[in-house]
């Protein structure tokens, strides 16, 4: 049985919550979510270059589950670049 899930440490909501394709036809693309907490950690890895024991402490989680955290949000940012869906970032288990 699956531990209790913890409350991950966000610094602040996203600026923006949507992202995708210009618009080539009347159809809407597929979308990809993104969890808040998915978001902040690709913000503190790539973004702002720390390395992975310091994410994690950040954001008051171990480093496995920052791993998979981080390994979990680049699968989707791929898959909406590659396939053109729009990205929502939404929801996920956070705290400011």
């Amino acid at each position: 049985m699956p531990g209790r899930r913890r409350c991950r440490r966000v610094g602040h909501e996203p600026a923006f919550t949507s992202f995708g394709p210009a618009r080539a036809g009347s159809s809407e693309p597929e979308e990809a979510v993104l969890s808040v907490d998915e978001f902040e950690a690709v913000r503190l890895k790539d973004l702002e270059g720390h390395d992975q024991s310091e994410c994690a402490a950040m954001m008051d989680i171990s480093q496995p589950t920052f791993h998979r955290l981080v390994i979990s949000a680049r699968r989707k940012i791929a898959d909406a670049l590659t396939h053109g869906k729009t990205i929502k970032i939404m929801g996920g288990n956070y705290r400011l």
